[in-house]
């Protein structure tokens, strides 16, 4: 069973490395249409779009190393094994995209001040042919999982791109129209507003992962209200739930139960599990049982309040033990000074 699992997983892989490589393959063709085109058209539009292809291309290949990456099996230095480098390839994706789109942003108020005449039929034939290698490229990858980070960041690289040109389709029949050649910055700077967007969009979900935070639907509140529903559970807390990449989501929680022997516990960690996986889609979770709270949990304002004050307490109880120490030992000293 586990040499057919195996096999399984490699032929998994070896077909999602041939959507990549063809994907990769179709955009470079692109690529080249539209630098050139570009070049020869001397539309800003078209470059541009061919910067986004460029980095459609960068994404593709980043994803496709991350996804082989993440596959590598846990060691004794990475026990969650390499899934995080998706989240990391999605995280540079989305910052490439906004570094691109300001790039964009700077060359079209220059494009402003300086027109440069656009040749509006050679750039509305090359734009075509990059909006139907997009589409291509896009159904290629539309069977990939949109809840992983890393594909849809790469996905919506290409849904992007796909879009610029759509923008710069739109440009070409107008400046043929109407012989308005700031349409074509006009339409670089439409473009730059989808990048940003997209850019914004997958960043602000990489850092959140990165950054340890709850997962959409489990925050640490909820869960520790599910918990405490269980009937063995009287009280949870020390809660954390974090993502290690989209789709795999993991905990640790202190569980207070009746004093009881360690053996005891195992069918209520397994009723835990069952919950925390059918409630908040966590795989993975760590649990640690006590007969009373341990005072760790700290999220609550109260608790370090509480905490202060127990604090408070104790250094008082310290020094009322001093202060009768001392005077037992001062009552001595007099005693033995003055011998009766």
């Amino acid at each position: 069973m586990e040499h057919n699992h195996v096999h399984g997983e490699d032929a998994e892989e070896f077909a999602s490395g041939k959507k990549f490589i063809l994907s990769i393959a179709i955009t470079a063709i692109t690529l080249a249409a539209e630098v050139v085109g570009g070049i020869l058209t001397h539309s800003l539009a078209l470059l541009s779009d061919a910067a986004h292809v460029f980095l459609d291309i960068f994404a593709l290949a980043l994803s496709y190393g991350a996804v082989r990456l993440a596959m590598r099996a846990p060691n004794s230095q990475h026990s969650f094994g390499f899934k995080r480098m998706k989240v990391i390839a999605a995280f540079i994706n989305g910052s490439t995209l906004l570094i691109m789109a300001f790039e964009i942003l700077l060359e079209a108020l220059k494009r402003f001040s300086n027109p440069v005449e656009v040749l509006a039929g050679p750039m509305l034939i090359i734009a075509a042919i990059g909006l139907v290698s997009n589409l291509l490229v896009a159904l290629v990858l539309k069977g990939h999982d949109h809840e992983d980070l890393n594909a849809r960041a790469a996905f919506l690289h290409v849904i992007g791109d796909a879009l610029s040109s759509v923008g710069v389709i739109v440009a070409g029949l107008l400046i043929m129209l109407t012989g308005l050649t700031w349409l074509d910055p006009l339409a670089s700077i439409l473009i730059v507003a989808m990048l940003l967007f997209q850019s914004i969009r997958v960043l602000k979900s990489a850092i959140h992962i990165l950054n340890e935070g709850n997962p959409d639907g489990a925050a640490s509140d909820e869960v520790r209200t599910k918990l405490e529903t269980l009937p063995a559970v009287k009280d949870a807390h020390d809660i954390h739930v974090w993502t290690i990449e989209p789709g795999y989501r993991v905990l640790s929680a202190h569980i207070v139960v009746d004093d009881m022997a360690v053996s005891a516990t195992a069918p209520i960690a397994n009723g835990i599990k069952a919950m925390l996986h059918d409630s908040f889609d966590i795989e993975h979770a760590t649990l640690q049982f006590e007969c009373s709270p341990c005072g760790q949990d700290c999220q609550d304002p109260d608790c370090d309040k509480a905490r202060h004050a127990e604090h408070r307490h104790d250094d008082d109880h310290g020094h009322e033990h001093g202060d009768r120490y001392h005077s037992v030992d001062t009552a001595h000293d007099r005693i033995e000074a003055h011998p009766s």
